[in-house]
């Protein structure tokens, strides 16, 4: 796996890579991006960062899944904060794929089993609800930019 391209702007604002991992863990909905046939598609999300993949539940039959099929590039933005003194929040770039069966029936992945487990940990109560109706999806972030207007020094 490549690492993500570093930064280029706004570096002075720019997360550290410990400062993503705790935001991503704090925080629980992304918005997720992608290329419908009909221009772009934004919706939210429930995510898991496992500190070098941001994993994603979607239905299979969504309009988000049938633009995933036909163009598997994403974007993902996690953000927070009201003031504009306190706005931050990470962007995700990259393509996903398709981890596991569709829709997810059950059959055993050790890897989805850990994936599903700390989903479940983190949203439900540790329960695991598998409905046959989604699946799961992997990005492993080709680019990753931040920012924590909390750095900007203040007058």
């Amino acid at each position: 796996m490549t690492a993500p391209k570093p930064q280029r702007r706004a570096r002075k604002i720019a997360m550290t890579p410990e400062e993503v991992t705790a935001f991503l863990d704090a925080e629980r909905t992304c918005r997720v991006a992608t290329n419908g046939a009909n221009g772009p598609h934004a919706t939210p999300l429930w995510y898991l960062w496992d500190g070098s993949a941001l994993w994603l539940t979607s239905l299979s039959r969504s309009q988000r899944w049938a633009d995933l099929e036909r163009d598997p590039r994403i974007a993902v933005v996690v953000d927070a904060g009201h003031d504009y003194g306190e706005l931050r929040g990470v962007e995700l770039r990259g393509s996903v794929e398709v981890v596991g069966e569709v829709p997810r029936t059950g059959e055993p992945n050790a890897e989805l089993e850990r994936v599903e487990q700390a989903f479940a940990d983190r949203y439900s109560g540790g329960h695991i609800g598998i409905d046959g109706r989604h699946a799961w999806l992997r990005l492993r972030p080709e680019k990753i930019t931040s920012w924590d207007f909390r750095k900007i020094p203040r007058a």
